[in-house]
């Protein structure tokens, strides 16, 4: 059985050293004991889903994959990748298209 407070906890504390700063410093943020914080990243303990948002938008995180470890790609990430597949002699058609869509949405 997969320990997902624990595998939550790693992804938190992980990013959290990324971007070097300290559990006071969430905890403070987030309106929690640096006790609290501590045993949410060994996956002792859990947050609400408002603490959650308020982590998510500290550590630039989305909430699938602080959850579930899962990065949710959205419709813009798709369309992103499906450009960089598109083959450099056809470039200069893709952007007069994309040209073309934004001038028709304006």
């Amino acid at each position: 059985m997969t320990d997902y407070k624990k595998e939550m906890g790693l992804r938190i504390k992980a990013r959290r050293r990324k971007m070097f700063i300290t559990q006071e410093f969430v905890a403070e943020h987030l309106g929690v004991s640096v006790k609290h914080f501590s045993e949410v990243e060994r996956g002792i303990a859990g947050l609400s889903i408002e603490n959650l948002i308020k982590l998510s938008d500290l550590l630039g995180l989305s909430l699938d994959f602080i959850i579930k470890g899962e990065a949710k790609k959205d419709e813009w990430d798709s369309i992103l990748s499906l450009l960089n597949t598109v083959p450099k002699d056809k470039e200069e058609t893709i952007k007069e298209i994309i040209r073309l869509a934004v001038n028709l949405s304006n």
